[in-house]
């Protein structure tokens, strides 16, 4: 066969499921960008000026883009960056600092990052300073390029805008829109934040240097607009190689998101959160379901990684237990209803579960105290039970207090669940009362 016929001819099953697979988890996992904003299309012309007019005229700005988790403020930010990267002059040019208030829990740990992101160690050496605005104004600085007098535009994005607000004076907020604002160097500063009363948290001197500009993001999305969302993720492009399964795909696609009970678990899932990536998460359970055997998906692949997807861990994990684990479960779910959810002990939960074996005479489950013990310390380790009182003062292994942290639905649908559970321990579980 010529390289042409080769090149022309149809791809095999098999490749087209490989492709598909590739083609949707590049969407799924790793978020990638829509082409165009159009709930946020104002928002977004808004922060792209303001980036543009500092990476190319070196303006200095600061904003806040403020929003619900969830509501796409880094997908917009991303966006703006991937369109403002575009132009060459700007992408060998603008400088990005990313921090995030959960990593950099202090203005020390928050200088370190912003000198390593500028890759600036080797020119502050042991180089001690009197203070941060000193280091940040070297740092600056030193951006200068050789040739001008002009710095290079740096853009500050800091994720969690309101934990900065927690650290000691506000000291880095302070400098960083100090610095912006006096037009010492091109600086834009962009806050990311879930917190609608975050000025409330700047101090007056910070407050005082800041824009006060603000992106608000609210999360207005509709339950049509969520379907459309899920089968434009499912849905393959059309430069797909295999024009014909493509059709057949999408085709597929579009039944599935027609049929009721996918609309119900959907709306379910809608109604949970209309987090993009929540959504995500699900779709991803569905394509696992996809093989050569399965080619085309199915309401029942919707309706089985909805079931994966709001699964319990905790009762997932009591359907592996032992029997004898089970029934000291059982015996602490009795416990907790008989003194309304206080502590209990070994010791106590030991004698619950000598009680059933007296009424039962059952010697089958008749087990030395050092097992039971054993099986109590699992449930520990396991994280069912947790003790009360952490303290360093010794007690006795039977008469340390403990908590149980099940509650009596998880336990009921283990039982119902769990395989070939014995009669006699179903209805002690179910009963009201050990």
């Amino acid at each position: 066969m010529s390289k042409r016929k080769a090149k022309d001819a149809p791809m095999s099953h098999d490749k087209c499921i490989t492709q598909l697979h590739k083609c949707l988890r590049d969407r799924l996992c790793h978020e990638q960008l829509p082409s165009k904003l159009e709930a946020s299309e104002s928002r977004y012309k808004h922060l792209l000026g303001l980036l543009t007019q500092t990476a190319v005229n070196g303006e200095s700005n600061s904003v806040l883009i403020v929003g619900p988790r969830g509501s796409g403020k880094t997908t917009l930010l991303k966006c703006v960056l991937r369109d403002l990267l575009k132009e060459k002059e700007v992408q060998n040019n603008l400088l990005q600092v990313h921090l995030n208030g959960l990593l950099q829990t202090d203005d020390r740990v928050a200088l370190k990052e912003i000198t390593r992101q500028l890759n600036l160690e080797n020119v502050v050496g042991d180089k001690v300073f009197g203070s941060f605005a000193e280091n940040l104004v070297f740092l600056l600085e030193a951006l200068k390029k050789g040739n001008r007098s002009t710095t290079r535009p740096v853009l500050f994005v800091l994720d969690e805008f309101d934990l900065f607000a927690h650290h000691k004076n506000q000291t880095l907020l302070y400098n960083l829109l100090d610095v912006s604002q006096s037009a010492q160097a091109p600086v834009a500063v962009v806050g990311l934040t879930c917190r609608l009363d975050v000025l409330e948290l700047l101090e007056k001197r910070v407050k005082s240097r800041f824009s006060h500009r603000q992106i608000n993001l609210f999360d207005c999305l509709k339950f049509t607009q969520y379907l459309e969302r899920v089968k434009s993720q499912l849905s393959l492009p059309d430069n797909f190689p295999n024009k014909k399964f493509a059709q057949n795909w999408n085709c597929s696609v579009q039944t599935c998101c027609e049929d009721k009970s996918v609309e119900e678990v959907l709306q379910r899932h809608f109604n949970f959160s209309t987090d993009f990536r929540s959504m995500h998460m699900l779709l991803m359970l569905c394509l696992s379901r996809i093989s050569t055997v399965n080619p085309t998906i199915k309401p029942a692949d919707v309706l089985e990684a909805s079931k994966l997807y709001f699964s319990d861990a905790k009762s997932n994990m009591l359907h592996g237990l032992s029997i004898l684990e089970l029934c000291l479960i059982i015996a602490m779910k009795h416990l907790s209803d008989i003194y309304e959810g206080e502590p209990f002990n070994f010791q106590m939960v030991h004698n619950e579960f000598k009680k059933f074996l007296q009424r039962k005479s059952n010697s089958m489950y008749n087990f030395e105290q050092p097992i039971v013990m054993k099986a109590f310390e699992h449930l520990q380790e396991l994280e069912f039970i947790l003790p009360v009182d952490s303290s360093s003062v010794k007690t006795q292994r039977e008469y340390q207090l403990m908590r149980l942290l099940l509650d009596n639905s998880q336990i009921m649908d283990a039982l119902q669940k769990y395989p070939q559970c014995p009669t006699d321990i179903k209805q002690w579980g179910m009963s009201a009362f050990g």
